[in-house]
């Protein structure tokens, strides 16, 4: 991976042993700027002042979480960077949190305990794929669909989509 030395990043964690843990991997990455906030409230203030390229927050945090935490970068007016890519880390991976995680608008997800290479391949992840970010009446973050189903002539309700199928649709050869 290229150097990560420019990049910033803001950890999020209410347990000190694990942001220790994880600061570590993103320093023997080459990551030399992290900074760190207890809880999601103190991770917010830190937005401010600090230009963050990158967080990485816990799941489950008092009094703000992780997920509410996302919410707030997503669609608060006063937010610092909406399009911020959010990792999302937990202990727990069961489908509710996934999906409560994914629908607040986080960027990828990561299981604990970490492994270098799982945090590696996040990161990766976000800076070399990132996904176009959508904004429904409901919802604003990456993109949920993380490849177009080749093939796939169900319902399309996005101009991208119509665009798309437009496409396809005059470059079919009848004979």
């Amino acid at each position: 991976m290229p150097s990560l030395a420019a990049i910033q990043v803001l950890l999020v964690d209410d347990n000190q042993h694990m942001r220790a843990i994880a600061s570590a991997v993103l320093k023997s990455a080459g990551i030399r700027k992290v900074v760190e906030a207890a809880d999601g409230g103190e991770g917010l203030e830190m937005l401010r002042h600090h230009a963050v390229d990158l967080a990485i927050v816990d799941y489950k945090m008092f009094p703000l979480d992780g997920v509410e935490f996302t919410r707030l970068v997503r669609n608060s007016p006063d937010s610092a960077n909406p399009y911020l890519p959010i990792i999302m880390m937990t202990g727990h991976s069961g489908k509710e949190r996934v999906y409560a995680a994914r629908d607040a608008g986080v960027t990828e997800f990561l299981v604990k305990p970490i492994t270098a290479k799982a945090v590696l391949d996040r990161i990766q992840s976000v800076i070399w794929k990132p996904r176009p970010f959508v904004k429904t009446e409901g919802y604003f973050g990456p993109d949920r669909r993380r490849v177009a189903a080749p093939g796939y002539r169900g319902p399309f309700r996005r101009a991208i989509d119509a665009a798309r199928e437009a496409a396809d649709t005059a470059n079919i050869v009848t004979i």
